[in-house]
């Protein structure tokens, strides 16, 4: 079964290379299989063994199959190539030469940022791709309950037993990025450190409580937040700093790719309303769906949180104006109201939204309170923002 992506990149792809990196397997080659338009005129796969090897012991290879099909101003791909980030140099002379338009796909920006993807520089582009999202799933039946139960990644989304398939990433993904890598010698540690980062998530940043529990030093927990960043783990949602009348804090939140994925590392039984973590992670949940919109529909958009030093916050602010307060109630009262009557004090924020449970839409003092799906149909149809 094959879902159809929300992606578009045929038109940047037209004009320019274009690095695509995702988490593992968020779908990035099935979309190039079934779905990119024009469809790459070669594809090498750095997963299949063979090839890398032959790669890793002659990166020329490549550029020696292409002239020898006498290509040009095609699109060829290559998926995975933090696998042979010594690749980018072929990349760079084939783009210059034979204006091929390069499709690099990969799961992680760390080899690629050591090995210099500065080389390309201007060359080629560079875009996200996410699990599932409202958009690509409304129409097959979205439920709410499973995708706090599953997650967003196809394999398990769309499995029987989601259970087994997030306990083997997690493995998966110590095994193949973080050991096979080089990472880190300390795997063990690693391992309690993605857990001790799970149960952080939506949360801001204390490398000292992370470090402590972890029984690291200081240093090192911040040295593997950065890995989870570069092998897309997560993400850092910056604070929005701009506020005069009352000072913000000035440090960031941390958020995982996918809601199955934290559920599992913190062996949590299934999410659902009423429970203690819901609140939790229905605002993880609609945060990953403001990320993805942004990476696909609008990368430009400033994505922040604000929190004021006396304790004011508002979960999400866009372009500095639209502030978002995601509320897992089926009744918002005057008390959700706080965190952005405090930030419209400030006098720029053009629009104010509450994201709730309650059934059908309604403004309370210029505030609109909006059912969940009322307000994704909305982002999706790019009406959040005015002027996208």
């Amino acid at each position: 079964m094959y879902i159809k992506r929300a992606l578009a990149i045929g038109k940047l792809l037209s004009k320019r290379s274009l690095f695509l990196l995702g988490p593992r397997q968020c779908g990035k080659s099935s979309y190039i299989r079934e779905q990119l338009d024009p469809a790459p005129v070669l594809v090498y796969n750095l997963l299949e063994r063979d090839l890398l090897l032959r790669v890793l012991a002659d990166p020329t290879i490549i550029r020696q199959e292409i002239e020898a099909r006498k290509l040009k101003d095609c699109i060829v791909c290559i998926d995975e190539i933090q696998k042979c980030p010594e690749l980018l140099d072929e990349v760079h002379l084939l783009i210059e030469e034979r204006q091929i338009r390069f499709l690099l796909t990969g799961s992680s920006a760390r080899k690629l940022k050591r090995s210099g993807t500065n080389l390309l520089g201007g060359r080629a582009r560079m875009r996200f791709m996410h699990p599932f999202n409202y958009f690509e799933l409304k129409e097959s039946g979205f439920s709410l309950e499973r995708i706090m139960f599953s997650g967003t990644l196809p394999p398990h989304f769309l499995s029987d037993d989601p259970d087994e398939y997030l306990d083997s990433y997690t493995n998966l993904y110590l095994t193949e990025e973080i050991a096979a890598e080089g990472l880190t010698r300390n795997l063990p540690g690693f391992a309690r450190f993605l857990q001790i980062m799970a149960t952080a998530n939506t949360r801001i940043i204390n490398y000292t409580n992370i470090a402590n529990d972890t029984q690291i030093p200081r240093q090192t927990a911040k040295l593997w937040f950065q890995v989870l960043k570069d092998t897309l783990m997560g993400f850092e949602l910056e604070p929005y700093r701009g506020t005069v009348k009352r000072k913000a804090i000035e440090t960031s939140k941390f958020y995982f790719f996918d809601i199955g994925v934290v559920r599992s590392l913190r062996k949590l039984p299934a999410i659902v309303p009423g429970s203690a973590d819901f609140g939790e992670f229905f605002e993880h949940f609609i945060c990953l769906e403001i990320k993805t919109w942004i990476d696909y529909q609008a990368p430009r958009t400033l994505f922040n949180y604000w929190r004021s030093t006396s304790g004011f916050e508002v979960d999400f602010l866009l372009d500095g104006e639209i502030a978002i307060e995601v509320k897992a109630s089926t009744l918002i009262t005057a008390k959700h109201l706080k965190g952005i009557k405090a930030l419209r004090e400030e006098g720029f924020i053009s629009r104010s939204i509450i994201i709730s449970r309650e059934l059908r839409p309604r403004i309370v003092e210029d505030i609109e309170i909006l059912p969940w799906e009322y307000f994704l149909k909305q982002l999706w149809d790019n009406q959040v923002i005015s002027d996208r």
